[in-house]
Formats: C-alpha cells, sequence, structure tokens
C-alpha cells in the first residue's frame, strides 16, 4: 500500500501539503482533485519519485512496477505499433537480454550454461507475452481512435494531440502495479474516451487519475484525494459521492463554527463583566483559562469561485444561417478535393442549443471549420443571416495566442481590430478591469501568455470571445484545458446565454447541461440524433464493434485473395506451413487457459463452500478477498480464451 503520514511538500516557498496523512490501498481506484495549483501534479511527482518529501514519511512497495503517461512530445520514427511495444518494459528487458545471450551462444556455441541461459530466455519471453505483444498494442492505438491503416505508419506523421495518445497508450501497454494518469482525456473523443473508461475498469493494479471530467472520474474511481488549503482528505467513494460528503462536512463545520462562535462570545461576555470584581475574580480566570484551551473550529473559508457571463447579443438573427445540398471537406493542392460530407441540408434557428456528436474522423471538426469560415464548402451553399456574429473557440486557438504578449496587449489589439463594431469601452483601465472579471488581476495582465498555464490561456480566448458580443457560439472541446470550478462557471454562462449554441465535447456533463437536442456526424451525413447521451454511448460501443468486424473481415478476405493468388502448390503448402506454425504458440495458450480455468473453478466453488459455513472474521476477510481475486481472474483468462479463439479460427478459416 502507498502511505503518507505528516508529509510537508513545498513549492519554492508555498506550502502545498502541511502533515497529510493518507493510506492508499492495493487495487484502489483513486481520483485526485483540487484547484489548479493546489499541488496535485507535484503530489504526482512524490508518488513517482521524482520528488521527495520535505517533512514526514512516504513509503509505496518497493517492488511496485509504475507505468505512467511521458509528458514529452514523442520525436521518433518509429511505426506507431513499435512505439507502443515499446511500452512493455518488460518485454523490452527480456528482448535485450535475449538478444545478449544469443550473442554470447554465437560466440560459444559449445557452452552448455549459455545453451541453459538460452532456453529460459525463451522461456522468459514467451511468458512475458512475446506472441501477441503486437495485437495487445494495437488494440490499445485502435481503441484511442486511430485507424487500421495507421499502425505502421510513424509516429513524427501525426500531430501532436495524436502522438500524446500513443503516449497514453504505451503507459496502457505497461504492465504496471500502480498507474499514474494526469489529465488522460484532455486530447480525446468521446469516443475513445468510452473506450478508456471500458479499459480503465478492467485495469486490476492500482491507479491514481487527476482529471477535471466528473463523469470520467465518476465511472473510474471509487477513491477520491481532495487537495485544498494545504490538507489532503479522503473520502470513500467516486466524484459525485465526493461533492455529496464534502457539502455534508461543509454543513457541519459551519454548524459547529457557528455554535463555538456563541459559546466564545459567552465566555468572553462573562470575562468581561466579572474580571474586576474579587468574589468573581476566580470564576472570571477558570473562563479565561477555558477560553485559551479551546480548540478553535476554523471559519469555513470561501472559495473564490470564478464566473462570467456572456453579454446580451445586439441582434440575433432568425435562420442564424442555412446550409443546402452542401458538400463539405478538404481542398489539396494538384489532387482532387477529399469529400468528407455529402448532402448536407440543415438549418441552425436561434436560440437552438446543439451538441455535435460523431466518432473520432467522421467529420466533426470539417463541419465546424465550415461553419466557422475556417474552410468553404466544397459544393452546395451556407447561407448566413443578416448580422451574423460568430464567437469561435476552437483547440488551436491557444496555440494562435501571441506568446510573448501580455492578456492586456492581446485585448487592446483585438479592440483596435473591431473598432466601432463593437460599442464598448476601450481605454487601458476599462480592458483591464474587464480581464479582471476573467481572473486576470494585478500582474497578471502584464505577464507573457507564453508563461501561463493551458487553463490561463483558455480563459483568455473565452474572455475574447465574450468581449465580441457573439450571436452564435460554437465551441470545439472548449474545457480541455479548464479546471471543474471553471468548467462549471462556463455551464452556468452558456446556460444563461442568449444567443444560438453548437457545441463540440467529450464533456459528458457539460453536453448533458446545456444541450437541448444533437446532430450526429458520421458515415458521411449530418442527421438528428434521436436520443441522449447513454444511447450515444451506446452507438459508439456498436460502431467500434463494427469497424472492429470490418477490419477483421478486410484481413480474411485478403488472406483469401492471397490464397488465390498463390502462384504454385509449393507457396500454398508453406502458407499452410507458416499457418500452422503460428497457430501451434496459441493452441499451447488455449490448453494452458483451459487448465487454470479448470483449477481455478475447482479452487472458487471450494471458496463459495466456506463462505456457506460459519467462519471466524479473518478467515471470511482472506476467503472472500481471494474469491474476488479468482473471479477478476476467471474474467481475464475467458476473455483471453475468445480473443485467442478468434485468431486461430483467422489462422484456420
Amino acid at each position: 500500500m502507498i502511505t503518507l503520514k505528516n508529509v510537508i511538500l513545498r513549492r519554492s516557498a508555498k506550502v502545498l501539503l502541511d502533515g497529510a496523512s493518507v493510506t492508499i490501498n492495493p487495487g484502489e481506484k483513486v481520483g485526485l482533485v483540487g484547484r489548479n495549483g493546489a499541488g496535485k501534479s507535484t503530489l504526482f511527482a512524490l508518488f513517482n519519485g521524482t520528488l521527495h518529501e520535505d517533512g514526514g514519511d512516504f513509503s509505496s512497495p518497493k517492488q511496485w512496477r509504475l507505468a505512467q503517461v511521458a509528458q514529452n512530445m514523442p520525436e521518433t520514427d518509429e511505426s506507431a505499433t513499435d512505439f507502443v511495444v515499446g511500452g512493455d518494459t518488460r518485454l523490452v528487458e527480456l528482448r535485450e537480454a535475449l538478444a545478449a545471450t544469443e550473442a554470447a551462444h554465437a560466440a560459444d556455441p559449445d557452452d552448455h550454461d549459455i545453451g541453459m541461459d538460452l532456453a529460459h530466455a525463451y522461456t522468459d519471453l514467451a511468458d512475458a507475452g512475446e506472441h501477441d505483444a503486437v495485437p495487445r498494442a494495437q488494440a490499445l492505438i485502435l481503441g484511442l481512435g486511430f485507424k487500421v491503416h495507421e499502425l505502421d505508419q510513424p509516429v513524427n506523421s501525426f500531430s501532436g494531440g495524436w502522438r500524446m495518445r500513443l503516449q497514453l497508450a504505451r503507459a496502457l501497454m505497461c504492465p504496471s502495479d500502480l498507474l499514474l494518469l494526469d489529465e488522460p482525456t484532455n486530447h480525446l473523443d468521446l469516443d475513445a474516451l468510452v473506450w478508456l473508461e471500458a479499459w480503465l475498469q478492467k485495469y486490476a493494479g492500482t491507479m491514481i487519475v487527476i482529471s477535471h471530467d466528473r463523469e470520467f472520474l465518476d465511472a473510474v474511481t471509487d477513491v477520491t484525494l481532495h487537495i485544498e488549503h494545504a490538507k489532503l482528505t479522503r473520502y470513500g467513494g467516486n466524484y459525485s459521492a465526493f461533492e455529496t460528503l464534502r457539502a455534508q462536512q461543509m454543513e457541519l463545520q459551519q454548524s459547529a463554527f457557528a455554535k463555538q462562535q456563541d459559546k466564545i462570545a459567552h465566555l468572553q461576555k462573562f470575562i468581561d463583566r466579572f474580571k474586576a470584581k474579587a468574589s468573581k475574580a476566580k470564576q472570571a480566570q477558570s473562563r479565561v483559562k477555558a477560553l485559551e484551551r479551546m480548540e478553535k473550529v476554523a471559519p469555513l473559508l470561501a472559495e473564490a469561485d470564478f464566473s462570467f457571463e456572456f453579454k446580451e447579443p445586439g441582434n440575433i438573427p432568425n435562420p442564424m444561417l442555412s446550409i443546402s445540398d452542401a458538400s463539405f471537406g478538404y481542398l489539396i493542392e494538384d489532387e482532387p478535393p477529399k469529400t468528407i460530407l455529402r448532402g448536407v441540408n440543415r438549418s441552425v434557428l436561434a436560440g437552438q442549443r446543439i451538441g455535435i456528436l460523431g466518432a473520432n474522423g467522421q467529420g466533426k471538426s470539417t463541419l465546424v471549420k465550415t461553419i466557422a469560415r475556417e474552410m468553404g464548402a466544397l459544393a452546395g451553399t451556407v447561407t448566413e443571416g443578416k448580422g451574423l456574429n460568430i464567437g469561435y473557440f476552437a483547440q488551436q486557438e491557444l496555440d494562435v495566442l501571441r506568446p510573448q504578449d501580455t492578456p492586456l496587449e492581446h485585448m487592446v489589439r483585438m479592440a483596435r481590430e473591431l473598432g466601432s463594431s463593437v460599442k464598448e469601452r476601450t481605454g487601458e483601465q476599462d480592458l483591464r478591469g474587464y480581464l479582471g472579471s476573467f481572473n486576470f488581476s494585478g500582474d497578471m495582465v502584464k505577464q507573457a501568455v507564453g508563461t501561463m498555464s493551458g487553463g490561463e490561456k483558455a480563459r483568455l480566448v473565452l474572455a475574447m470571445m465574450v468581449w465580441q458580443r457573439p450571436n452564435l457560439l460554437l465551441l470545439d472541446e472548449p474545457t480541455n484545458h479548464l479546471d471543474l470550478a471553471t468548467r462549471e462557471a462556463l455551464a452556468v454562462a452558456l446556460n444563461e446565454f442568449e444567443g444560438t449554441l453548437m457545441l463540440v465535447s467529450h464533456d459528458r456533463a457539460l453536453l448533458r447541461s446545456v444541450c437541448d437536442e444533437f446532430w450526429l456526424v458520421g458515415r458521411g451525413v449530418v442527421t438528428d440524433f434521436d436520443g441522449d447521451l447513454d444511447d450515444y454511448q451506446r452507438y459508439l460501443l456498436d460502431e467500434a464493434k463494427r469497424l472492429r468486424e470490418e477490419a477483421k473481415l478486410a484481413t480474411r478476405e485478403a488472406a483469401v485473395a492471397l490464397e488465390k493468388a498463390a502462384p504454385s502448390p509449393q507457396a500454398a503448402a508453406q502458407d499452410r506451413q507458416q499457418r500452422s506454425e503460428q497457430a501451434k504458440p496459441l493452441k499451447r495458450e488455449l490448453a494452458q487457459i483451459d487448465e487454470r480455468l479448470a483449477a481455478a473453478g475447482t479452487e472458487k466453488a471450494s471458496l463459495e463452500a466456506r463462505l456457506a459455513n460459519p467462519l471466524p472474521t479473518s478467515e471470511i476477510a482472506e476467503a472472500g478477498k481471494r474469491l474476488k481475486t479468482l473471479n477478476e481472474e476467471i474474467g481475464q483468462l475467458e476473455e483471453r480464451w475468445l480473443a485467442l479463439s478468434d485468431r486461430l479460427e483467422a489462422l484456420t478459416a
């Protein structure tokens, strides 16, 4: 288990944790929450060993293997598959050991000891899953939204967000006892997020995750650690349970503080009244001592919650825009246009609140960019209502900010560019006051944007967008860098916005709270989605299954075509021999799984029979724990058996 006893953590002069004590048990799934800057990432650095406590004691099992997402952008020509396979550190170590042993054996083939070492190295590699490392890695890559044809593409050919997905897949590939995930959902679409949740729910080790996505935390955690005012508090349950428990505690604390204040006032009144009277001096003195001994209940420190609002739009055309018989896609130089969406016929009316759904790669960004005037339609027409004023928040907007400029310089420049089209006071003091309402106070308005956090940059983009008084908000993943409090403020502001909203987001809590209807982008068309987000999650899982079946069918058809195109009976015989060799380890592993399933089933039946009889408490706990482990193992073995059977069927088809 992981234990902290009176731990003190500092960052420079600031104390982030002061006397923190908590225990994390093996197998627990922990959500680490708190305001930005509270110390979550610093605590992660303690967990992964890159930082040591400034006081108190921290301990974690030395034998535990750690996996975490590397924060650096990978720069390599390795294929996506090879890069992710490299995340299996145990496999990499054994491959290196095998290579060294093979080299030694080649130098001295008659050395019996080296020959034995070579045999052990092959066995160890097989036990570590060498035979299915590539399929395991590719399942992770595909689950995180990549296409089959991208599996062998070099890592460097992908954009930054996709390379970070590969870093996540590489961390999941690592066999680990402790998994640390810091904002793992930031670069994911909703389809990849749903897949990741399902994967993490099956993860057998201990997991600690930092996230600002409440539904994700609810789905994958069973314990919550909250950092606030340099204190670390453990709550049993997921994020929603934590919110309920914390609200109850805050209410109790406020009540206890109020009662104590009444008692203090009563004691002080007695002291003040009788301290000068000799006959009451003893009683007054005893109350002074009682007051000194009293352990004061801390007042409830109110959070400086962030809030803002969208200003009333100047005018709202209706319809906002109309799309007729349109095709959307990309123009590529010296190549035919690449059409992504066809036959788009949509109207956006005043006051609509539309959530745009769609699996990764189906054309959501294409639709959004075309409406935002970032690209033109390939065919058909997009007609805008008179006076349409789009407020567009795109993920890349953060990159468009000038790193060397300050928030104030960004606002001054925008005010000058817009001129009189936006009727606002644009003096420097007015703009300073406006930025202050977005928590850019004091010297922050003069701080270079390049030195700011992702959340601060996102707030600046929001501030610039709100100032323009748009009547159509087009938001593409606006919450990626926002903490939970700022997400709540955004949801409140969007619900009060009087214009029209179109939202792409993987934050289901935001989608649920602000959208009244959904459009589905998929299979080359844009349609109404008749259902809620729970229906959409089921749709995504079905869609992923359909794509897997299509990929499997394509593989089989390619194998059949290859067999038909075989140049000679000899080549066919070689192919059969190769398939037979590939099938052997699968059959061996299937036999081993059958044997283990039988043994586990027998042990499970025995344990269930024991638990049916009266037992001492210690034996009940031990038997229950073992039964849980067995059930998890049986589930994993059955899943593995099905996967191997599918592969064996494909080989023997």
